[in-house]
């Protein structure tokens, strides 16, 4: 009996751990099944990024992890589809001289008031960067290139893949994350000075390996990956793609310069499903994608999570923007992706947000 039962401990205790690092048992489940729209698709071109403006623009970006990527940034309208800010801009292929003035590997597109942020990690094919990470702040009304933020050798390493960011017009700042190479980096706009945190640190980097599909495990180590920025409480959250845990720092804590005391600042929000990107809306609601089980998620403020969205409209909800009541995002498809993508289609999908 003794071995029967020590077995049987055994495969509970496993359980038990499991399902621990998931979402709660009490999630609610929408009844109705929301509408969903979709706004375009994309035949072989693996879409990851989407941000639109405040009047409703919309733009999507693609990045190069692999050959044959024919846009980087893409503005979309009524039935057009335009490289931004120019052709030329998007002309970069695998292989070419690395140059100033065209993208290399964008990984995230961001819209704040009239300007328009492309992170260029500069890493095509996930290798080590071929020159400095870099932001690139264009104008939305004339397009002209306004800025280059060029990462300093501090704050990055040579297998990092600065993966997104949030603009923090109250404190004057860009946060990024880095899913290479775990860790945070921090942009001053005022002195135009980067500095890295939580390098890493348990809270930026992977828990595991792998994610686990109906089909199989992606075998990927992904670190800091999902950032969203809670502009009401003064926190940035953070989570790790391979990884069940929701962070967050105080922004006013991601000046100091003990490290010791800035890992203090840091708390664990919550264990959840493994997302993707993540946003916040006005009311305080973050949404963040369940990977594994194709759902689109969002945590209240009072910590009770809700499932907005499941089934085959979701398949590897990456990035996510809100405009008009609604919620945008993109399916990269990421664990389906296997060589050739030139067959398979890419989509953006927006839908109402919930009422609370």
């Amino acid at each position: 009996m003794k071995p029967i039962l020590y077995l049987f401990l055994v495969a509970l205790l496993f359980v038990s751990c499991k399902q621990s690092t998931k979402e709660p048992k009490d999630i609610s489940v929408t009844t109705k099944v929301p509408e969903v729209t979709t706004v375009a698709s994309f035949t072989g071109q693996q879409v990851t990024g989407v941000t639109v403006t405040t009047t409703g623009r919309i733009f999507v970006n693609f990045p190069r992890w692999r050959k044959g990527v024919t846009t980087s940034v893409l503005e979309l309208g009524e039935n057009i589809k335009e490289p931004f800010p120019t052709k030329e801009w998007n002309s970069w292929e695998i292989g070419d001289k690395v140059t100033t003035h065209k993208f290399i590997g964008v990984q995230s597109v961001v819209a704040s008031e009239d300007k328009l942020y492309v992170l260029d990690t500069r890493s095509p094919l996930f290798q080590e960067v071929l020159d400095a990470p870099r932001v690139f702040v264009f104008n939305l009304i004339t397009k002209a290139l306004e800025h280059t933020y060029i990462l300093t050798e501090n704050a990055y390493h040579a297998n990092s893949y600065i993966n997104d960011l949030r603009v923090d017009k109250k404190n004057n700042k860009i946060y990024f994350t880095d899913s290479g190479n775990s860790g945070l980096v921090i942009l001053d706009l005022k002195t135009e000075t980067f500095h890295r945190v939580l390098d890493e640190h348990s809270s930026t980097a992977a828990e595991q390996g792998y994610l686990t599909f109906t089909d199989g495990k992606w075998m990927n180590t992904v670190h800091s990956d999902g950032i969203a920025l809670d502009t009401k409480n003064d926190k940035l959250y953070y989570h790790a793609l391979t990884g069940y845990s929701l962070y967050s720092i105080p922004t006013k804590a991601l000046v100091i310069e003990d490290e010791l005391d800035l890992e203090k600042a840091v708390t664990l929000e919550a264990k959840t499903s493994a997302p993707d990107g993540m946003i916040f809306d006005k009311n305080g609601n973050l949404y963040y994608a369940d990977l594994e089980n194709n759902k689109i998620m969002y945590r209240e403020p009072n910590g009770s999570v809700h499932i907005l969205l499941e089934g085959d409209k979701v398949r590897w909800a990456d990035t996510f923007s809100i405009y008009d009541n609604h919620l945008y995002y993109t399916n990269s498809r990421i664990n389906e992706v296997t060589a050739d993508i030139s067959e398979m289609e890419f989509t953006l999908h927006k839908i109402a947000l919930p009422i609370n």
